[in-house]
C-alpha cells in the first residue's frame, strides 16, 4: 500500500503517539485539513481514535523496532507534516537511576525520533514538508528528578536545530509545552505525591491548537520554537 497519494486534495500528516492524550488532540485539530496517518504501538491502541476519525489511516508500529519502522515508512512517498509526539517519561533521581533507564529514555525520546525522520526524509523533501517535535519545558531547563528525561529532550532540541540547518527546504518546529492535563500527567503527579489539579495545567487542545497554528503559518514564516506555559504558572 502506498500512502500520501499525490492526487489527494489534502496534504498528508503523520502523527506518532496518536492513540490518546495530546496525540489524539493533534489528530482532531488536523483532521479537517489533512489526510492523517495515525501512529501507535498497536492497531488495538488506535481503535478508538480511528472510530472518531474514520477517514484517518492507522499506522501501527513500535518506533524502536527500526526494521519495522523502515518497512512501515517505505510506502510513504510524500509527507507534508510529521508530528513527533510519541515518547516516555521515566522519572527518578540520578542516584537511583540505572543504565537501562537512561538507555530506554534516550531510545524512545531521541534515537527513535531521529531514525523515523531519517527514513522519511525523501518523502518530506518531496513536499517541502514540516517536522514538528513535541518537546517539553524540560528541554529548556532540567529539574531535580528529571535528569534522563531532560537529557533526552535537550538532545531532541539539538536534533531539531541541526535538521533545520541541514534540510533548508523543510520547516522544523520545536514545541515546548508545560505540563498538560493528560492521563500520563496524572500518573506523574501521583508519583510525586501531589494533588492533581487540572486547572493548573495546559489543556491538550490548547497545545494541539499551537501545532495547527504552526502548520498553517504562511511559508514566508518559519516557526522554529514555540513555548507554552499554563496560565497559572
Amino acid at each position: 500500500m502506498t500512502y500520501a497519494v499525490t492526487s489527494s486534495p489534502k496534504p498528508t500528516a503523520l502523527i506518532t503517539g496518536a492513540s490518546r492524550g495530546l496525540g489524539a488532540a493533534i489528530a482532531r485539530e488536523l483532521a479537517p485539513s489533512h489526510e492523517l496517518l495515525l501512529g501507535a504501538r498497536s492497531a488495538d491502541a488506535l481503535r478508538d481514535i480511528l472510530k472518531e476519525i474514520p477517514d484517518a489511516t492507522g499506522w501501527p508500529v513500535e518506533l524502536t523496532d527500526y526494521a519495522a519502522v523502515a518497512t512501515a515508512a517505505a510506502p510513504i512517498r510524500r509527507l507534508d507534516v510529521l508530528v513527533h509526539n510519541a515518547g516516555i517519561q521515566d522519572l527518578g533521581t540520578i542516584a537511583d537511576s540505572t543504565v537501562e533507564q537512561w538507555r530506554k529514555t534516550l531510545e524512545a525520546n531521541l534515537i527513535a525520533v531521529v531514525e523515523l525522520t531519517r527514513v522519511l526524509l525523501p518523502a518530506l523533501r518531496a513536499a517541502d514538508g514540516h517536522v514538528l517535535l513535541i518537546n517539553s519545558g524540560a528541554g529548556l531547563r532540567a529539574n531535580a528528578g528529571w535528569a534522563s528525561y531532560a537529557a533526552s529532550k535537550f538532545g531532541l532540541r539539538a536534533f531539531a536545530d541541526a535538521l533545520r540547518l541541514e534540510e533548508p527546504s523543510l520547516r522544523v518546529t520545536s514545541i515546548h509545552p508545560g505540563r498538560i492535563d493528560t492521563d500520563m500527567q496524572r500518573e506523574i503527579i501521583a508519583q510525586e505525591g501531589r494533588e492533581y489539579r487540572p486547572e493548573q495545567l495546559l489543556r491538550a487542545e490548547t497545545v494541539a491548537g499551537a501545532v495547527r497554528n504552526a502548520v498553517e503559518t504562511s511559508r514566508d514564516g518559519h516557526p522554529t520554537e514555540i513555548v507554552l506555559r499554563p496560565a497559572s504558572s
